[in-house]
Protein backbone atom coordinates (compact mmCIF):
# COMPACT_ATOMS: atom_id res chain seq x y z
CA UNK A 1 0.00 0.00 0.00
CA UNK A 2 3.03 2.29 0.71
CA UNK A 3 4.51 1.52 -2.92
CA UNK A 4 0.98 2.99 -4.21
CA UNK A 5 0.97 6.12 -2.32
CA UNK A 6 4.35 6.58 -3.49
CA UNK A 7 4.10 5.62 -6.97
CA UNK A 8 0.78 8.69 -7.29
CA UNK A 9 3.15 11.16 -5.30
CA UNK A 10 5.52 10.41 -8.13
CA UNK A 11 3.54 9.96 -10.83
CA UNK A 12 1.03 12.90 -10.29
CA UNK A 13 4.27 15.76 -10.94
CA UNK A 14 5.09 14.21 -14.21
CA UNK A 15 1.36 13.24 -15.27
CA UNK A 16 0.87 17.07 -14.74
CA UNK A 17 3.72 18.57 -16.73
CA UNK A 18 2.99 16.68 -19.61
CA UNK A 19 -0.78 17.46 -19.21
CA UNK A 20 0.99 20.96 -19.27
CA UNK A 21 2.95 20.74 -22.14
CA UNK A 22 -0.33 19.93 -24.14
CA UNK A 23 -2.46 22.44 -22.91
CA UNK A 24 0.56 24.75 -23.94
CA UNK A 25 0.52 23.71 -27.24
CA UNK A 26 -3.21 23.62 -27.36
CA UNK A 27 -4.09 27.00 -26.60
CA UNK A 28 -0.56 29.27 -27.69
CA UNK A 29 0.27 29.95 -24.02
CA UNK A 30 4.13 29.68 -23.62
CA UNK A 31 5.03 27.38 -20.91
CA UNK A 32 7.47 29.50 -18.99
CA UNK A 33 4.53 32.25 -18.89
CA UNK A 34 1.47 29.55 -17.55
CA UNK A 35 4.62 28.31 -14.83
CA UNK A 36 5.91 31.76 -13.89
CA UNK A 37 2.28 33.35 -13.26
CA UNK A 38 1.97 29.92 -11.23
CA UNK A 39 4.91 29.78 -9.00
CA UNK A 40 3.93 34.40 -8.52
CA UNK A 41 0.11 33.65 -7.88
CA UNK A 42 1.10 30.92 -4.91
CA UNK A 43 3.98 32.56 -3.50
CA UNK A 44 1.58 36.04 -3.48
CA UNK A 45 -0.92 33.53 -1.60
CA UNK A 46 1.10 32.14 0.76
CA UNK A 47 2.67 35.58 1.63
CA UNK A 48 -1.12 37.03 1.84
CA UNK A 49 -2.39 34.02 4.41
CA UNK A 50 0.56 34.26 6.31
CA UNK A 51 -0.56 37.55 7.40
CA UNK A 52 -3.78 37.13 7.55
CA UNK A 53 -3.47 34.16 9.46
CA UNK A 54 -2.50 35.98 12.36
CA UNK A 55 -5.43 38.22 12.65
CA UNK A 56 -7.63 35.30 12.35
CA UNK A 57 -6.48 33.77 15.11
CA UNK A 58 -6.27 36.68 17.53
CA UNK A 59 -10.43 37.26 16.18
CA UNK A 60 -11.34 33.65 17.13
CA UNK A 61 -9.71 34.42 20.69
CA UNK A 62 -11.50 37.54 21.46
CA UNK A 63 -14.87 35.44 20.23
CA UNK A 64 -15.24 37.14 16.74
CA UNK A 65 -15.53 33.60 14.87
CA UNK A 66 -14.97 30.24 15.71
CA UNK A 67 -11.47 28.58 15.91
CA UNK A 68 -12.08 25.68 13.57
CA UNK A 69 -13.68 28.00 11.07
CA UNK A 70 -10.55 30.15 10.69
CA UNK A 71 -8.12 26.80 10.64
CA UNK A 72 -9.76 25.58 8.41
CA UNK A 73 -10.08 28.39 6.11
CA UNK A 74 -6.40 29.11 6.36
CA UNK A 75 -5.61 25.53 6.18
CA UNK A 76 -7.38 25.75 2.86
CA UNK A 77 -5.48 28.63 1.19
CA UNK A 78 -1.86 27.53 2.19
CA UNK A 79 -3.48 24.00 0.31
CA UNK A 80 -4.08 26.29 -2.59
CA UNK A 81 -1.19 28.00 -2.58
CA UNK A 82 1.25 25.20 -2.52
CA UNK A 83 -0.75 24.02 -5.37
CA UNK A 84 -0.14 27.00 -7.09
CA UNK A 85 3.83 26.44 -6.61
CA UNK A 86 3.97 22.33 -8.08
CA UNK A 87 4.03 23.21 -11.79
CA UNK A 88 1.05 21.89 -13.67
CA UNK A 89 -2.31 22.91 -14.99
CA UNK A 90 -4.12 20.23 -12.72
CA UNK A 91 -2.14 21.33 -9.97
CA UNK A 92 -3.74 24.71 -10.84
CA UNK A 93 -7.01 23.73 -11.38
CA UNK A 94 -7.40 22.08 -8.27
CA UNK A 95 -6.05 25.07 -6.53
CA UNK A 96 -8.65 27.15 -7.70
CA UNK A 97 -11.23 25.19 -6.77
CA UNK A 98 -9.99 24.83 -3.64
CA UNK A 99 -9.69 28.50 -3.43
CA UNK A 100 -13.93 28.67 -5.11
CA UNK A 101 -14.95 26.75 -2.10
CA UNK A 102 -17.29 28.41 0.11
CA UNK A 103 -16.30 27.26 3.15
CA UNK A 104 -15.37 30.59 4.88
CA UNK A 105 -19.43 31.81 4.43
CA UNK A 106 -20.46 33.05 7.69
CA UNK A 107 -23.67 31.99 9.54
CA UNK A 108 -26.52 34.42 8.52
CA UNK A 109 -27.64 37.90 8.19
CA UNK A 110 -29.32 38.16 11.89
CA UNK A 111 -28.28 40.04 14.53
CA UNK A 112 -25.01 37.82 15.28
CA UNK A 113 -23.67 38.19 11.84
CA UNK A 114 -23.98 42.40 12.17
CA UNK A 115 -21.30 42.30 14.58
CA UNK A 116 -22.94 42.32 18.21
CA UNK A 117 -20.94 38.84 18.81
CA UNK A 118 -24.34 36.67 19.16
CA UNK A 119 -25.45 38.51 22.45
CA UNK A 120 -29.11 39.43 21.21
CA UNK A 121 -30.96 41.98 23.12
CA UNK A 122 -27.60 43.81 24.47
CA UNK A 123 -26.65 46.80 22.82
CA UNK A 124 -23.56 48.60 24.83
CA UNK A 125 -23.23 52.15 24.97
CA UNK A 126 -23.26 54.81 27.39
CA UNK A 127 -26.17 56.85 28.29
CA UNK A 128 -27.08 59.64 30.80
CA UNK A 129 -30.61 59.96 32.64
CA UNK A 130 -32.22 63.71 31.93
CA UNK A 131 -34.50 64.70 35.10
Amino acid sequence: MRFVFLAIVLAFPILDLLVTVRFARWSGVPIWAWLGMSVIGGFLLLRNERIAFRDNIVASMHGGQPLLRGLLDSGRKVLAGVLLLLPGVISDLVALVLLALPINIGGGFGPAAAGNGGRRGAIDGEYRRLD
